[in-house]
């Protein structure tokens, strides 16, 4: 994506779509103060210029066939960080692996995994250890309990 400006309208269009990314034009139109085939034309312009990156339902987690969410921090070992961006495009691939952050502090790498139980979560750290030998550790979280989970972004 590259520079982007945004208006107010936009803004506030995205601030809407981000509760409710199905709600009708017409209805956003109503609340930022534009004709529905403005705000249609606004949101196609948003999309194309990877404003709006996806559009996705957000499914009760009691319904996945991984129920379980752990927290990896990965350790990359002391010059091989040249592994990090082949790692980032291998997880691209995963579904179990959520989320992957590059982050500073004592880890690299923090992943949000999903998996169906511990032990297919710790068969998946065993093969990302055999697929990355420059791995020099993972330090694991178990989710207890998620009391907030969002993907809202402020935009004003």
């Amino acid at each position: 994506m590259g520079e982007t400006t945004l208006d107010s309208f936009d803004k506030k269009i995205l601030e809407l779509m981000q509760s409710n990314c199905r709600m009708a034009s017409e209805v956003i139109a109503e609340q930022v103060g534009l004709s529905a085939s403005a705000v249609q034309r606004r949101i196609k312009r948003l999309r194309e210029e990877g404003s709006i990156q996806s559009e996705v339902a957000i499914i009760n987690s009691e319904l996945s066939t991984q129920p379980m969410t752990f927290i990896a921090g990965i350790e990359i070992g002391r010059d091989n960080y040249s592994v990090i961006n082949k790692f980032k495009r291998w997880a691209d691939t995963q579904p179990s692996i959520q989320q992957v952050f590059y982050v500073t502090g004592s880890v690299d790498l923090m992943l949000v995994i999903c998996a169906e139980n511990a032990k297919s979560y710790d068969g998946l750290i065993e093969h990302i250890m055999e697929q990355f030998p420059q791995i020099r550790r993972v330090l694991t979280n178990v989710v207890i309990d998620t009391p907030k989970q969002s993907l809202y972004l402020p935009v004003e």
